[in-house]
């Protein structure tokens, strides 16, 4: 273990800084508080009841009818940290109640830190954020593990499935990369159709290279877009539907120093939310769909109240009306009202998240709840959502996973 990793495990380096070391500073960070929370998943069992949903980023359209009897659940985690997991936790969770039950873990697939489902819900996904990266495809029919490639990046730390269901996007944290992987009738992944890594513009303030933080398609599909933390940049690409290859076609850039994390549009298509981790703030952006340029306006506040705080995910409501945002630090969900057509966010107030360091955030397919993975306590906590406003209320007691950094609910 690099120097940068004992020093994160000691909780010297503050999170969402970037030092020396890159990459391994945020899989490490959290860790040691986050091990004395865990509690063992228990064994496994049968599989959750229900066949699996289509779920990727939050999506605009209708939201879902309400599912009956359990729903699945999957944890995402680290596999080499102490008191990490062993693989992707496996769990239900009931659509009225909210409440969660474990029913194993899925191993074979090292530090899947992010996970998401193919648009026909028939295969997950998950990053291996390793030095080494790479992206791992699992049939969920049988949970068999269908393969392994390589992204070559490091630290790879998001994916999605492009909605044409044949192209898998990763962004790689640590070499500030991006990578496509073609996806064939099973589900599996091929080898990498193409890699690019950010040079330019150079490094924000207080960063030594690139960061790429998320990789996703704009909601008409005609673009991907890759947020980057380290150059304080967000590159829209066109994707060769064929060949898999992109071109570079606008670049979008924060303040200095700004630290752009995650990026989460709305239904309407042409606006969308950006969370900044470094300097904790958000930003209302514009999207044109023709040229995919994206248009960054000022930042507003996250509801940290200014204290120690690094913003983590937007999800928005799939009718545009409301969004909310993890707050690591504050450890709280900030609720925002969505006005003018999705151009203007309002502030609402701040909800406890129950845990500690919110590291991702997720709404059911029906919308009806709200999941939040929190990296540090080891837990993952639900909370209703009221479809008029907006408001959160708690669905009981946390579940507890090891070193929860990723709850998808299907």
């Amino acid at each position: 273990m690099d120097r940068e990793a004992r020093a994160a495990r000691r909780g010297t380096p503050r999170p969402g800084r970037q030092s020396a070391g890159g990459w391994s500073r945020r899989r490490f960070v959290g860790a040691v508080a986050g091990a004395a929370a865990v509690v063992a998943v228990p064994s496994p069992a049968a599989p959750p009841a229900g066949p699996p949903a289509v779920a990727d980023e939050p999506r605009a359209g209708t939201p879902a009818r309400q599912a009956s009897g359990p729903r699945p659940l999957y944890v995402g985690t680290y596999t080499s940290v102490d008191g990490g997991g062993t693989g992707i936790g496996l769990a239900a969770y009931d659509p009225a109640s909210g409440r969660i039950t474990g029913s194993g873990t899925l191993t074979g697939v090292p530090d899947p830190s992010y996970l998401t489902v193919h648009p026909d819900g028939r295969t997950l996904y998950a990053v291996d954020e390793r030095e080494e990266g790479a992206v791992t495809a699992v049939r969920l029919a049988d949970r068999r593990v269908l393969g392994a490639r390589g992204t070559g990046g490091a630290g790879p730390c998001h994916l999605s499935v492009h909605p044409s269901g044949r192209w898998l996007l990763s962004a790689a944290y640590g070499s500030g990369s991006v990578a496509v992987h073609p996806i064939d009738a099973s589900g599996a992944l091929g080898e990498r159709a193409d890699l690019v890594t950010h040079t330019a513009p150079p490094p924000g303030p207080g960063q030594q290279g690139p960061h790429a933080h998320q990789f996703l398609t704009s909601p008409d599909g005609g673009h991907v877009l890759a947020v980057d933390l380290g150059t304080d940049t967000v590159y829209s690409y066109r994707l060769d539907q064929a060949r898999g290859t992109l071109t570079e076609v606008a670049q979008a850039h924060t303040r200095p120093g700004a630290g752009p994390r995650h990026l989460t549009f709305h239904p309407g298509g042409r606006s969308a939310y950006l969370a900044n981790e470094v300097d904790d703030t958000v930003a209302v952006c514009g999207y044109d769909p023709a040229s995919g340029r994206l248009t960054i306006g000022e930042p507003q506040p996250t509801g940290s109240d200014g204290g120690t705080n690094y913003p983590a995910q937007f999800v928005v409501t799939a009718d545009g009306r409301f969004a909310f945002l993890a707050n690591r630090g504050h450890n709280s969900l900030a609720r925002y009202a969505i006005e003018a057509d999705g151009t203007r966010l309002r502030l609402l107030g701040t909800v406890p998240v129950g845990g500690d360091f919110p590291r991702q955030i997720a709404l059911s397919p029906d919308g009806a709840l709200l999941f939040a993975a929190n990296q540090r306590s080891g837990t993952v906590t639900v909370f209703h959502v009221d479809r008029d406003s907006g408001g959160l209320r708690s669905a009981g007691e946390p579940f507890a996973s090891p070193v929860a950094v990723c709850a998808l609910p299907l």
